[in-house]
């Protein structure tokens, strides 16, 4: 079974709703299982025994929430030991041209420094997901299909 870790941080329950709706895009390919943690709950032992590593965090001023941005800062321990593992990021935000993509890049950032083989988007959102706000049907629907595309990149790359 293929194990992917979705890890978060949510102060006002978009971004979980994303990770949510990602996990059971994730769950709805046979032998891929999605995992949901919270960023202040999440482990090094937790990101080395995942498949996949999936980041979303609220965008803060442009940056990352300071619990994604922690546990982002404690993975330095293991560095070398989550290569070649399946990264990839998304952020709910206030606002249009908030820092959406600055909090994407800082995520994708961190996991090219670890190795990871970062997922992007071709059709649309490039970088990882963003939402404004709370994330409307289309978006959580956008959410599920990139769980699957991952899930499904797993697999091939299994």
């Amino acid at each position: 079974m293929v194990k992917v870790l979705i890890v978060y941080d949510s102060k006002t329950g978009n971004t979980e709703k994303m990770a949510q709706a990602i996990a059971t895009g994730i769950n709805k390919i046979d032998s891929v299982n999605a995992e949901l943690k919270k960023a202040d709950e999440t482990t090094n032992d937790d990101l080395i025994q995942a498949d996949a590593i999936i980041i979303g965090s609220p965008t803060y001023y442009g940056l990352l929430s300071n619990k994604i941005k922690a546990m982002i800062d404690t993975s330095v321990k293991i560095h070398g030991q989550l290569e070649g593992k399946i990264g990839a990021a998304f952020t709910s935000s206030g606002g249009i041209a908030s820092g959406a993509e600055t909090t994407l890049l800082s995520i994708i950032q961190a996991m090219l420094v670890h190795g990871m083989i970062v997922k992007g988007r071709a059709k649309q959102q490039h970088y990882g997901l963003a939402v404004v706000q709370n994330p409307e049907e289309d978006e959580l629907t956008l959410c599920e299909e990139f769980g699957a595309d991952i899930a499904q990149l797993c697999l091939k790359l299994k």
